[in-house]
């Protein structure tokens, strides 16, 4: 926009990526910070993660821990990689929680719960398509670095998550 004459929008534009940006790190962090909290209290990750503060009830150890993980990745990885590495996340994230809603729906169909999703099951359907389709249109070394994580999660799991998990004795 800067080399059409328009440098006015292009500043504007420019302050609006930062903003979003700014959103989306702080959103990422508050849902992960309480994601690795409810995992610790499961034993799917340490005690430290499920640490709270007494004042504002919140999971600092977690905030901080990721905060800091999330600043190192963002200084010294690529934006592009970085970018991809969150969409293909957060695309199987989305899969799953739609396949959930199938199997819970399917084989609970009687349990009383706080929300009903609309249009079941086809909602979950075109939401597993549409982000399967997203997903295919990603890169090999994305799919790479993915499976890659995908093994550090799974050693972490076994290693760690498996001999330490009290989700099973709830249920």
């Amino acid at each position: 926009m800067a080399k059409t004459g328009q440098t006015w929008l292009s500043i504007i534009v420019s302050i609006g990526a930062i903003l979003g940006m700014t959103t989306v790190i702080l959103v990422q962090l508050y849902g992960q910070s309480r994601i690795s909290y409810s995992m610790s209290r499961d034993g799917l990750f340490p005690k430290f993660f499920g640490d709270v503060d007494k004042k504002h009830q919140t999971p600092f150890k977690g905030t901080w821990f990721f905060g800091i993980i999330t600043a190192i990745a963002g200084g010294f990885i690529n934006l592009n990689i970085l970018s991809e590495l969150v969409n293909i996340g957060t695309l199987t994230a989305f899969i799953l929680v739609s396949a959930g809603v199938l199997w819970m729906r399917h084989s609970q169909p009687g349990l009383h719960r706080g929300f009903k999703v609309p249009g079941v099951p086809f909602t979950p359907i075109i939401a597993i398509i549409f982000c399967l389709v997203l997903i295919a249109g990603l890169n090999w070394e994305t799919w790479l670095r993915f499976v890659i994580w995908l093994i550090i999660g799974l050693c972490f799991y076994f290693g760690y998550g498996r001999k330490h998990a009290t989700i099973n004795s709830k249920y």
